[in-house]
C-alpha cells in the first residue's frame, strides 16, 4: 500500500503573520524574525510514491506553499491533481490566480467547489478567465458528497456556517488507508452546526479546528470588535472536547496575527498544551 502523507502548507488566518499594516507584538517578531511567519491556512494531500498531490484552498501564499511542498516530496514541476476550495474568503481562492495566464498557465486543474462558488468562478472577473482558457476545470461538490481522489484516499465535504457572503462554506473529511483527518479552518459558532462537534471529532482520529481566536480579547488589543469576526474560541472549543484528548490528536489552526497563542513563549501557549491540544505548524506532516 502507498504512502499517503497530509501535509500542512499554513496555518494562519487569510492575511497571515505579519499581518498588513499591523505592528503588534505577534506580527513586530514576524518582521524581525523570517522564522516566525505564518502563511495563510491550506493542506496539501501528497502521494510520493504515484508523484501526485491534491491541494485543499489556494491561498494568496500559494507561489511560496507549492515550493516547499514540491522541493520536499520531489514534485519539481509537477502540479496538484486537484484543488478543494473550503469558500471564498481572501485566504481560501485567491491562489487560482497563479494558475492563469499571467504566470502558469495551467491547463485543465480541477477545482472541487460548492454550487455558489461554482458560480462565482465561472462568471466573475478576474476568476471567469480561469475557467474561459481552460487554466482551471470547475467541479461542483456538495455536502456529503464523497470524492475519491486514490484508490485509499477520499475527500468529503460538510456545510458549516460561516458568513456565507458569495459562497456556501465547506469543511472536509480527508480519509487515507489508516487515518480519518476533520479540517475545519472556518466556521461562525459551534453552537450554530447542524451537528455536535463532540461526536463529530469522536469519529477522527486527528482534527485541524478553526482556531483564529483564543478569546474575545484578541481583537480588543488591535482595537476591533470581536463580534464583526464570529469564529469559535480556542477556549471555548478546549472546554468542549477536553475529554476526547486522549483518543483524538486535537490541532487549532487558521490563527489570526493577534492570537496570543503564537507566541511560543507565552502562557497561553502552555496552557493550550497542558491540556492535551496543539498548535498546527507549517510542514507538519500527518501519515493518512
Amino acid at each position: 500500500m502507498s504512502d499517503v502523507f497530509l501535509n500542512v502548507l499554513g496555518t494562519a488566518q487569510d492575511a497571515g503573520l505579519p499581518h498588513p499594516n499591523c505592528y503588534c507584538k505577534n506580527c513586530m517578531e514576524a518582521i524581525r524574525n523570517p522564522k516566525l511567519r505564518r502563511l495563510a491556512a491550506a493542506l496539501a494531500i501528497v502521494l510520493p510514491d504515484e508523484q501526485a498531490w491534491h491541494l485543499i484552498d489556494a491561498s494568496p501564499d500559494l507561489k511560496e506553499q507549492m515550493v516547499r511542498l514540491q522541493l520536499k516530496y520531489g514534485l519539481e514541476g509537477k502540479l496538484m491533481e486537484s484543488i478543494f476550495l473550503t469558500h471564498a474568503h481572501l485566504g481560501h481562492y485567491p491562489g487560482l490566480l497563479f494558475l492563469g495566464r499571467e504566470a502558469i498557465g495551467a491547463k485543465g486543474i480541477p477545482v472541487m467547489a460548492g454550487k455558489k462558488m461554482k458560480l462565482l468562478l465561472e462568471e466573475q472577473a478576474p476568476w471567469s478567465q480561469l475557467t474561459k482558457l481552460g487554466n482551471i476545470n470547475v467541479k461542483e461538490i456538495q455536502d456529503g458528497g464523497m470524492v475519491r481522489i486514490a484508490p485509499s484516499v477520499t475527500v468529503t465535504p460538510i456545510d458549516v456556517p460561516h458568513r456565507n457572503e458569495f459562497s456556501e462554506t465547506f469543511a472536509f473529511w480527508i480519509e487515507g488507508p489508516n487515518k480519518k483527518v476533520l479540517y475545519v479552518p472556518d466556521i461562525d459558532r459551534w453552537h450554530e452546526w447542524d451537528k455536535n462537534l463532540w461526536t463529530v471529532c469522536k469519529d477522527a482520529d486527528i482534527c485541524l479546528l478553526d482556531g483564529t481566536f483564543h478569546s474575545e480579547k484578541d481583537l480588543e488589543r488591535i482595537g476591533r470588535d470581536y463580534r464583526e469576526i464570529p469564529h469559535p474560541l480556542m477556549t471555548e472549543t478546549m472546554d468542549l472536547l477536553q475529554d476526547l484528548t486522549g483518543q483524538t490528536d486535537i490541532y487549532f489552526t487558521h490563527l489570526n496575527h493577534s492570537n496570543p497563542a503564537i507566541d511560543l513563549d507565552l502562557e497561553v501557549r502552555l496552557e493550550i498544551v497542558a491540556r492535551g491540544f496543539h498548535i498546527a505548524e507549517e510542514e507538519m506532516e500527518f501519515r493518512l
